[in-house]
C-alpha cells in the first residue's frame, strides 16, 4: 500500500459505480416506456415488477407538466418517464463531473 493512498478508491472506479447504477436507473425507465407503450399486461410479475420499481424513479417528475401521460386505446407514452430519464441522466452528467473534478493527477 502507498502512503497517503489509504482505501480510497480511485476515480475510475467511482465513475464505473456511478455509470451501474445509474445505467440501471435508465434501464428500468427505458422498459417502464416500452411496457406501458405496447400495453402490457400489469397482472404479469415481472411486468408489475418493472413498473412499480420504475416508480420510484418516476414519481418526482410526476405533476411537472400539465399532462403526465398520453392514451390511445390502451396504449400509454408516459411523458412523466421520459422527463425522468433525461433528468437521471442529467444527474448521472454531474456526478461524473465531479468525480472527474476530484480526480488526482499522479505525481512525478
Amino acid at each position: 500500500m502507498r502512503e497517503g493512498r489509504g482505501d480510497r478508491q480511485p476515480p475510475i472506479v467511482r465513475g464505473r459505480i456511478v455509470i451501474l447504477i445509474f445505467g440501471i436507473i435508465q434501464v428500468m425507465i427505458i422498459l417502464r416506456i416500452v411496457l406501458l407503450l405496447l400495453n402490457a399486461r400489469e397482472g404479469n410479475d415481472l411486468v408489475s415488477f418493472i413498473l412499480n420499481t420504475s416508480q420510484v424513479f418516476v414519481s418526482p417528475f410526476n405533476g411537472m407538466l400539465n399532462v403526465d401521460n398520453l392514451k390511445a386505446g390502451g396504449s400509454v407514452f408516459d411523458l412523466a418517464a421520459v422527463l425522468a430519464l433525461i433528468g437521471w441522466t442529467v444527474l448521472e452528467a454531474i456526478i461524473l463531473a465531479a468525480v472527474g473534478i476530484f480526480k488526482r493527477e499522479p505525481s512525478v
